[in-house]
Parts: C-alpha cells; structure tokens; sequence
C-alpha cells in the first residue's frame, strides 16, 4: 500500500519524539508499505529568523517570505530539519533519502501573492522519483520547499505539500500527524470520521478555525484530488503508526460524501 506521512515541525523539535515517529515509519516500511514522507518545520524556522534578528512576519496563516528568508528556508526545512528527520529514520533501519520539491521538479509552485513575497502555490507533483525510490525500498523525506523551471525557489505550506505530493503518487492514504488530537466539534470533542460536507460546515459554522481550518481545507483537496482516506491524528499518541495501520480509531478520518460510515 502506498502512504503519505506529513510530520509538523512541532512534533520533530524533540528528539524523542522524532525518534520514536521515525522508528514507527521505519517499522511500517519494512513491513512493505511504500512511505513518502512530507515534513514542516514551522517553529523551527521562527527560532532560526529570531535567532538573526528577523522578524516572522504571516499574513493569513502564511509566513512572508523576503530574499533574506528564502535562505533560511533553504538552510532550515531542506537542510537541518530534513537531514535530522533522515538521520533518524535510518538510524531506525530505514533507507531514507532528503529530497524537496525542488528535486527532479518534485512539485513546481507559482507565487501566491506579491504581498506574500517567495510563498509558492504547488501547481504540478511528479512523483516519478517518489515511485521509483519507494520500489527499491527506499523512503524519501520532501521538505516543503518548491521551485519552478525558471529557477525560482518558493516556501510552500507543508500540508499544501503533503497533498500534492499524495494526489501525484497515488497515495492511499494520507496521515496528517499533529500536536492536536484531531478535528474538534462544536463541543470540543474529537470528531471521529467526517465527509468532506462536514468539514466545509465546520469550517463556515467558525467552529474550525486558524491551524485546523487550514488542516481541514488541505484534507479535503487530497479527497477531491483521488486520495481515499485522509486522517487527522495526535503524533505524540503511543505507536500511532502501527495502530493506524492496524485499524483502529484514533483522532479523525476524513472521507469523500459517498463512503461515510459512522
């Protein structure tokens, strides 16, 4: 089976923590799935930028990226939190490899807005290299950086990433790991399974907001765009890989209108 993992940065700031999701992806692959997975590093680039002096500036959730920031992303998403994120998973025994969209045009971007500066909207994944990687046994680690063939570099929301990437290699599930426990009602109660209806009403009702607005907008394109389940789970829950695999309930499933079971 082919899976999609998109990791948050908050969850690869601890060692500990990336260690053990590394160990779980490791697991998981040597048992045969083939596993591309996407990586953030939100806070992590916040801490670099203040670090120098520069301020983080977003607009609508997404980071203003000036010429000076478009270094740090480079240095940040595909250098430390990347190699850092690979070195755990081969210490775990896979083969991993740190790509980002800029390799082999993995995923080509166009700016989204002048105001936003380099913030790229992915409008084409090849996933040629991720299939042919996954059928060696390898498993590649895409930072969400994008580029375009006249050599632009573009920062690139990781959930955007994570769902072109999906969509392009044919993923038949995608794993958003989180530092929530998944979709919240209007209750504050996680929501076990939603159609793509109910999260555009959760959203207009104001009851998914920021983060999770964006989680959920992002889930349900990779359900338009042909993924077949899409879950929204805690990544600090115990072995979470495996019991997701397994089957069992955790966090929030998202599906298409058609196959909702409750």
């Amino acid at each position: 089976m082919k899976l999609l993992v998109k990791l948050g940065g908050t969850l690869l700031d601890s060692p500990d923590s990336r260690h053990s999701l590394a160990a779980q992806i490791a697991a998981a692959a040597r048992k045969g799935m083939e596993i591309v997975v996407v990586h953030g590093g939100g806070k992590q680039m916040t801490r670099y930028l203040a670090e120098r002096g520069i301020e983080s500036r977003f607009v609508n959730g997404l980071r203003v990226t000036t010429p000076e920031t478009v270094d740090a992303v480079l240095k940040v998403f595909a250098g430390s939190v990347n190699h850092e994120l690979v070195a755990s998973l081969n210490r775990a025994g896979a083969l991993a490899v740190g790509l980002s969209g800029i390799d082999a045009l993995l995923a080509e971007a166009e700016q989204m807005d002048p105001e936003l500066g380099a913030v790229g909207r992915v409008t084409k994944s090849n996933a040629e290299l991720l299939s042919l990687l996954t059928a060696h046994r390898y498993v590649p680690v895409v930072a969400c950086v994008a580029g375009d063939r006249e050599g632009r570099v573009f920062n690139v929301n990781a959930d955007q990433m994570a769902v072109a990437c999906a969509a392009a290699f044919g993923a038949a599930q995608l794993i958003f790991l989180t530092d929530v426990p998944g979709v919240m009602g209007a209750e504050r109660q996680v929501l076990p399974t939603l159609s793509t209806d109910d999260g555009a009403q959760l959203i207009a009702a104001g009851v998914a907001t920021g983060g999770m607005q964006a989680k959920l907008e992002a889930a349900m394109a990779a359900l338009r765009a042909g993924v077949a389940q899409v879950r929204i789970v805690p990544g600090a829950a115990e072995n979470v890989v495996a019991r997701l695999l397994d089957g069992e309930a955790i966090g929030t499933r998202m599906v298409t209108n058609e196959v909702v079971v409750q």
